[in-house]
């Protein structure tokens, strides 16, 4: 029985609605709705189509989240060939000179005559797709196939949100839009967080992403992958008059509601088609997906048909590619590096690969996890990505390259590699549980990490050495003035001679230097703590543990069972702590710091008039019309408070100034009491 008038008409209306919160979401970037209200339509539409079947339609939204499982693709004859163009082999600007020369000839332009007028768009790292509209409904979508005849894969493609179902306006009897299906790279991560999180397997790179997404029998999986796609041409059409030019063709397109790449432009002559290559190449690694090159079209359509086609090949149009930015190579071993926080990182060492335009011999394997999970082995075929600056990593192992020597060999493991220690000071490793990250104990010994300490121990929160910058402290380091923090504090290293001949330095700066070093003697217990580098150890956790025990021996001493005694240090900052302190290293350190004055001063108690706000809890928001935060924050320390970053039951007060953002909200939602500057001060007695 036919569905009742109104139901239709519902249904239809709903189709309408979801398509165009679709295209405003996925294509213009622009929701036009909450989520809530997006799925409240979807879910009456499906329900809608449940109860009467034949209100489904080709176009319907509800086709999205994919179909039944097919056996097998049925083939696509093409009407208009899909026909790959020519690859320009010259990646330099005599690639641009070459095809223009070409077509100039072919046209039988003399040399006087004016440019020729060119349409120039990206050449995506994708899949090539046909899309078949009837009546302005996606009735067929197929791959290109040997470009006569591809696979029907309009399943799969009828869950890419990004292509319309129905076409916006008025639509021709037919058309066939043709261009490429991709995946953009930041979809691409996320799936792969999506499925290690899984435990399941996750794809090798964008580009396999988007083809085997498309190629899946099962389109309930391609609609769980994040396909996008964009428009770069036309096959067959009828009902329609055709545009004059390539560009105008790809402006219908996008006024049907069809997403075409917003990077095209029309240019006239060889030298504007390199300043597009250029232009493109400077932005390529910004852009959010994989593209091998850019491509060149000749702009009038009666141009194209006089051009004609060579060896089934447009002369019209040339691919000009860049250097590629995946190659495969060997791994001829793995290494471990000490960066300058003390991580450890693997290292392949590659057989030399000619990849995005250098030579890569190394490329990062990120951490002992990612080794294991794509179970990279010494002699394994691999895929080497390079993408601008980014340094080269390992996207895959080839597995079928696997030789048989290495098939039974144990998973790398980095602990044994190193066998426990830090090769560039000899100090133990640890990973603290949860971490993928295998560290040096030894943050104020190691020489790996030498300049990292130093700086963050001059820093203005720490010891606030004034003038001691990073080109200052990467000079001090490379002459070996400085081997450890201590070092600084070493009258025989670092004085008004040795630094004044390094470079930007004269006597006047030196003394300036000399001068704030030896003010940062004087610190507090907290700030040295601070100032140490101890990880998982912040400026709150500095101070809990500087009241906890006055003393920087007294917390060296001290196990990590005992010092989770203190306020907020659970286990794992108990065991960073303890395993620095653990390292013979560190403390000779700490020693000669004591030994040069620098020993930190102990909290003042608050006194029995002032212990108002002893054990209290505030946190601070908003700007206070004459206190600064920290120093609002160092008044309620100063007489035993505690600040905290975030507002919870545990609160007592927030301090709320003008702009007072989320943290308010939420003080008034639990019922904690909120004070302002001057409420603060009375509490302070001030």
């Amino acid at each position: 029985m036919p569905a009742p008038r109104q139901a239709a008409e519902r249904a239809e209306a709903l189709r309408a609605e979801i398509e165009r919160h679709n295209y405003a979401y996925y294509v213009l970037d622009a929701p036009t709705v909450p989520d809530a209200e997006y799925d409240r339509l979807f879910r009456e539409l499906q329900s809608l189509e449940i109860q009467h079947p034949d209100l489904l339609t080709p176009d319907s939204p509800t086709l999205r989240v994919g179909g039944h499982p097919l056996p097998e693709f049925a083939p696509v004859r093409h009407a208009v060939p899909m026909l790959s163009i020519k690859t320009e082999t010259d990646t330099g600007p005599e690639g641009a000179r070459s095809f223009d020369a070409r077509v100039r000839r072919a046209l039988g332009l003399e040399e006087g005559a004016p440019p020729v007028e060119y349409a120039a768009e990206l050449k995506f790292d994708g899949l090539a797709i046909s899309l078949r509209y009837e009546d302005g409904v996606l009735m067929r979508a197929a791959t290109r196939g040997d470009g006569e005849s591809g696979e029907d894969v309009t399943q799969n493609v009828r869950t890419i949100r990004r292509i319309p179902l129905r076409l916006h306006g008025a639509a021709p009897d037919l058309l066939e839009v043709r261009g490429e299906v991709f995946m953009s790279r930041p979809d691409f991560e996320r799936y792969n967080a999506r499925q290690r999180a899984l435990a399941k397997p996750t794809l090798v790179n964008p580009r396999n992403g988007a083809a085997g997404s498309i190629r899946q029998l099962d389109p309930t999986v391609a609609a769980e992958r994040p396909l996008s796609f964009y428009a770069y041409g036309v096959g067959e059409s009828r009902g329609w008059a055709l545009p004059l030019n390539h560009s105008g063709t790809l402006d219908a397109l996008e006024a049907f509601g069809i997403p075409v790449c917003e990077h095209r432009i029309v240019v006239r002559g060889a030298e504007e088609l390199i300043s597009f290559h250029a232009r493109i190449l400077a932005l390529r690694d910004a852009l959010p997906f994989d593209i091998d090159g850019v491509v060149y079209k000749v702009n009038s359509l009666a141009e194209q048909k006089q051009l004609g086609f060579v060896s089934r090949e447009p002369r019209w149009a040339v691919a000009h590619k860049y250097p590629a930015q995946e190659e495969m190579t060997e791994v001829v071993g793995i290494e471990v590096q000490v960066g300058r926080t003390g991580k450890l990182t693997p290292v392949a060492r590659l057989a030399p690969v000619f990849v995005g335009g250098v030579t890569v011999t190394n490329a990062t394997l990120h951490n002992e996890d990612e080794v294991r999970r794509k179970d990279v082995r010494v002699g394994d075929t691999v895929i080497v990505r390079r993408a601008g600056d980014v340094i080269p990593e390992v996207v895959a192992v080839i597995k079928e390259r696997r030789p048989k020597s290495v098939e039974h060999e144990e998973p790398w493991n980095l602990f044994k590699a190193v066998k426990g220690v830090c090769h560039a000071c000899g100090s133990a490793i640890a990973r603290d549980e949860g971490e993928v990250d295998w560290r040096c104990t030894a943050g104020l010994y190691c020489p790996a990490q030498r300049k990292q300490a130093i700086l963050h121990f001059a820093s203005r929160r720490a010891l606030d050495i004034e003038g001691l910058g990073e080109k200052l402290v990467d000079q001090l380091v490379e002459r070996k003035l400085v081997e450890s923090v201590a070092d600084l504090y070493d009258p025989g290293r670092i004085n008004v001679e040795s630094l004044a001949g390094l470079e930007r330095m004269g006597e006047k700066s030196a003394q300036n230097i000399v001068a704030a070093i030896e003010a940062s003697k004087d610190t507090t217990l907290a700030r040295l703590i601070y100032a140490l580098g101890i990880r998982n150890v912040g400026e709150a956790t500095a101070k809990d543990l500087a009241r906890h025990f006055g003393s920087i021996n007294g917390l060296m001493e001290t196990g990590a069972e005992e010092l989770q005694r203190v306020p907020d240090v659970g286990p794992v900052v108990a065991e960073s702590i303890a395993g620095f302190f653990a390292e013979p290293h560190n403390r000779e350190v700490i020693a000669r710091l004591e030994q040069a004055g620098v020993r930190g001063r102990a909290e003042t108690r608050p006194t029995e008039e002032a212990a108002v706000v002893a054990g209290l809890t505030f946190v601070l928001t908003g700007t206070l019309p004459r206190l600064t935060r920290e120093e609002a924050a160092a008044l309620i320390e100063a007489q035993g408070g505690k600040v905290s970053g975030s507002v919870s039951k545990k609160t007592d007060y927030v301090v709320a100034g003008e702009d007072a953002g989320s943290k308010l909200d939420k003080a008034r939602a639990l019922g904690v009491a909120v004070i302002d500057e001057n409420g603060l001060r009375l509490l302070l007695g001030n």
